[in-house]
């Protein structure tokens, strides 16, 4: 990666101007570029590589951010920062963010929560009104099968959210044979019970809609011949977990 000061730019991989499905209203969405995880069903593989993106600086995309304001706020929406893996350039979000609240947007993460909680980490956070969680999988053993890493960070940081008020929404993608087993299900909404910020849970229906970019890469798709999430499985699943 090439040097640059980390608080004023940040390597991106592309942006949304009119998202709908990353946080409340319409969202301002800022894809990062890197990611450290390798989740089977990524449907942004081509985030992963952390010298691939686009060096950009704060106030070119204030600038940009700056074009859809009116009609971001009137949405209750704001901007919503996901990648790839956000949290791995926090000094940058923090210089973002900070400018952000002075003009009255509001901020959210979409993250792993699989980051030591450093002090960068904790000065973000304190300027984030949302965190979108995804939970990678409840069972250890099985995330670690599913995305390379274990789950402990990312439950710890969960816990951070919630010992410290941070509005939170939890996301688990439903996959057959991965992440809809009963019993994993039971353990999520147990843990989810101990948590006091959660404004929201969300399941999302797996699908190969990012095949494509694994091929494109020259990659094999983890999940191939995998089916996609039905109605069905999402609503057995939120029966388990006691959503409407």
């Amino acid at each position: 990666m090439e040097k640059f000061d980390k608080s004023k730019y940040a390597k991106i991989h592309s942006i949304e101007s009119f998202g709908t499905v990353d946080g409340p209203g319409i969202r301002f969405v800022i894809f990062m570029q890197g990611c450290s995880l390798k989740c089977k069903y990524c449907h942004n593989r081509d985030t992963w590589n952390h010298k691939a993106g686009t060096v950009i600086s704060v106030e070119e995309l204030l600038n940009k951010i700056e074009r859809y304001k009116n009609y971001i706020l009137p949405s209750g929406g704001g901007v919503t920062v996901t990648g790839g893996e956000p949290l791995l350039q926090p000094k940058f979000l923090i210089t973002l963010f900070s400018e952000l609240k002075k003009r009255g947007i509001p901020t959210a993460i979409d993250t792993s929560g699989m980051v030591n909680i450093t002090d960068d980490i904790k000065e973000l956070l304190k300027l984030t009104d949302l965190v979108l969680l995804d939970i990678k999988h409840i069972n250890n053993e099985k995330c670690k099968e599913l995305v390379g890493f274990s789950n402990k960070r990312e439950l710890e940081f969960a816990r951070y959210l919630s010992d410290n008020n941070i509005p939170v929404w939890i996301r688990q993608v439903i996959i057959h044979g991965y992440t809809d087993d009963e019993e994993d299900l039971i353990a999520l909404k147990e843990f989810i019970g101990t948590l006091n910020n959660v404004k929201k849970i969300e399941l999302i229906p797996y699908h190969e809609l990012g095949k494509f970019k694994w091929e494109n890469l020259g990659f094999n798709y983890e999940l191939e011949g995998v089916p996609a999430a039905t109605s069905e499985d999402i609503g057995r699943a939120k029966k388990i977990l006691g959503l409407k």
